[in-house]
């Protein structure tokens, strides 16, 4: 799990945390760095390219393939589109919304205060 908070914060009008339990497979960040690499890459101004076909879905930042971190950005709240012109196939394109630009503030910064070891070992496990 990452060390920071999820960008999904408890409202003050909830009565009562949700019981503990399996967190749901939409919300799991299976690859941290690559995560990590695309909030980092998403606050330098790049530009996130997600594109379906028929047979195929991809997500590109700066010609680098995102693999898993596509739907955590998304579910998250951590992106919003761009108004682009006629769109050729089924292309679309995003950048950080305000709350997503916070969260990788946050996260960036939790990320670089771990120690060069950890980080290397959340790369190479996951």
């Amino acid at each position: 799990m990452l060390p920071f908070r999820s960008p999904h914060r408890a409202s003050a009008h909830h009565e009562a945390a949700p019981a503990p339990g399996p967190v749901p497979e939409d919300t799991l960040i299976a690859d941290r760095g690559e995560f990590i690499d695309a909030l980092a890459r998403l606050r330098r101004g790049q530009l996130l390219v997600h594109s379906t076909d028929r047979s195929d879905e991809r997500c590109l930042i700066e010609g680098q393939m995102l693999y898993t971190s596509w739907k955590p950005l998304s579910r998250f709240g951590l992106l919003d589109e761009l108004p682009v012109g006629p769109r050729e196939g089924r292309m679309r394109c995003y950048k950080l919304s305000p709350r997503g630009r916070d969260f990788a503030d946050r996260a960036c910064k939790a990320w670089k205060a771990r120690p060069l070891w950890q980080r290397l070992a959340m790369r190479l496990g996951g």
